[in-house]
């Protein structure tokens, strides 16, 4: 008979979270206090409501607050495969993706096809590595993310207090971000403000697809060209908001879909954009500007990579 692989968690757990533990998404809490539980697991707890905050139901991006209550559950877990460690490849390519750092922040340029996090099958996210790349930065926790296949600037916080610094900027919309997006068809009318509410769904599958709905959440977008061509127009995007896949979205919704959208975009069009030499998608996180509370201005810059670039050059002379 096999042996069990699974293991019994025989007690809920009641979890006060103190200053120091304030201001971190509950999902991001729970990875760090359940080591030994897959993150795919943690995600259903959150996803069926097992996890109670204040003995209320509370989504994965729920932001702890000091003093906040926390029940886990007993449950039983799959056994977690061990992930080893990152690929000293993608350590180098990570640390070489630095473009700002001092005694707060953390702040790269993320490649295509890394995701922010890992977890739903991959092992590796920009946290994890980095985490394994500098075991010096024990509190290192992501600030936001990028979709997979979204290139560009994020940000991780060093300290606790700088996390919850720019919490506070994001919920209260103080955070400026700017993306640049090549899409089909010849843009026209100049700047436009997209304001159509979102709604995420999961599919059976597990496939995220996020569609506009009235019941969605408030979502704003504002789009401005920068060069536009009779086929193609290339755009800047700044977040009012930030939704899950919100620029790409809002583009493909008011018919203007971002070239390399496999879920939202245009198959015709990515076709076409692949036989010109996009293999990915052209949505990148640009810039990131915000103030700290001492007045100090930061304004963070991510350069387009190489084929992002190249494309550009070619095709909008």
């Amino acid at each position: 008979m096999p042996q069990q692989q699974d293991k019994l968690i025989t007690k809920s757990n009641n979890l006060i979270i103190d200053e120091d533990s304030a201001g971190q998404r509950i999902d991001n809490f729970l990875f760090n206090k359940l080591k030994n539980i897959p993150k795919s697991r943690i995600y259903r707890m959150l996803r069926h409501g097992e996890v109670r905050v204040n003995k209320g139901r509370i989504g994965p991006s729920y932001k702890l607050q000091s003093n906040d209550s926390i029940r886990v559950p007993p449950f039983w877990s799959e056994a977690e495969t061990p992930r080893g460690k990152p690929g000293s490849n993608l350590v180098k390519l990570l640390l070489d993706s630095i473009v700002f750092e001092d005694d707060k922040i953390l702040v790269i340029n993320k490649p295509t096809g890394i995701a922010s996090h890992g977890g739903s099958g991959i092992n590796f996210g920009v946290i994890e590595i980095l985490r394994a790349a500098r075991p010096d930065l024990k509190d290192l926790e992501l600030v936001h993310r990028l979709d997979r296949d979204t290139s560009g600037c994020i940000v991780l916080a060093k300290k606790r207090s700088a996390l919850r610094r720019l919490h506070e900027l994001i919920r209260g919309g103080e955070i400026f971000k700017k993306y640049i997006l090549l899409v089909r068809g010849q843009w026209k009318n100049g700047e436009r403000i997209v304001d159509a509410p979102l709604l995420k769904n999961q599919l059976s599958s597990g496939e995220r697809i996020v569609t506009v709905k009235q019941e969605g959440k408030e979502s704003v977008t504002i789009f401005r060209p920068i060069k536009v061509s009779t086929d193609m127009s290339l755009l800047e995007a700044e977040l009012k908001t930030g939704r899950t896949h919100q620029i790409r979205v809002h583009a493909a919704h008011i018919g203007y879909p971002i070239a390399g959208d496999e879920k939202y975009g245009d198959k015709a069009f990515n076709n076409e954009m692949k036989k010109l030499g996009l293999k990915r998608l052209f949505l990148h996180a640009k810039e990131i500007r915000f103030v700290w509370a001492d007045g100090t201005k930061v304004n963070l810059v991510a350069n387009l990579d190489l084929q992002l670039s190249e494309i550009i050059q070619r095709l909008m002379k």
